[in-house]
């Protein structure tokens, strides 16, 4: 007998958050994209351990593993990049657990300032047992992509001077 719940466990769950940087997006891409690997951690605070598996050069296929603090302890994880377009996207992907991060940018006016960027943070699938709590999931993903694009943002403006 296959049992049917009211709530689909595949549905992904997702918190996005937008903010404009006073830099061109050249500058913005540089940080995020191409040095990804040198500066990820330093926006992602949460991040306690973190090794490129592939160097330091930012491809498609390129994997790092980390290890994140979070409020049950340290999760380790390996993603890879499955998407990267110079000066508009990055996205990876889990491979052991099922998450995406994806950093969009655009430039409102071409080439010039500001730059536009968008993160967008999504758990492919909770476990079911999970369910119940996904309006708390989904704010607290909510707030760490707010805090996430703040991050960037304000090392972007103290770094890249």
């Amino acid at each position: 007998m296959h049992i049917k719940f009211p709530f689909d466990s595949h549905k992904p769950i997702a918190g996005e958050a937008c903010i404009d940087i006073d830099k061109p997006v050249d500058d913005v891409f540089h940080y995020v994209g191409e040095n990804f690997f040198e500066n990820y951690p330093k926006w992602a605070v949460e991040v306690v351990d973190f090794e490129p598996l592939d160097g330091k050069e930012v491809f498609i296929g390129a994997k790092a593993k980390q290890i994140r603090n979070d409020n049950n302890g340290e999760i380790e994880s390996v993603f890879e990049i499955t998407e990267y377009q110079p000066k508009s996207k990055l996205i990876f992907q889990g491979l052991t657990q099922p998450y995406k991060h994806s950093y969009l940018l655009e430039a409102i006016q071409e080439d010039r300032r500001p730059t536009r960027l968008t993160f967008r943070f999504e758990f492919l699938e909770l476990e079911v047992f999970m369910r119940p709590f996904e309006k708390l999931i989904r704010c607290a993903i909510e707030d760490g992509a707010e805090n996430t694009v703040e991050n960037i943002r304000n090392l972007i403006l103290v770094e890249c001077n």
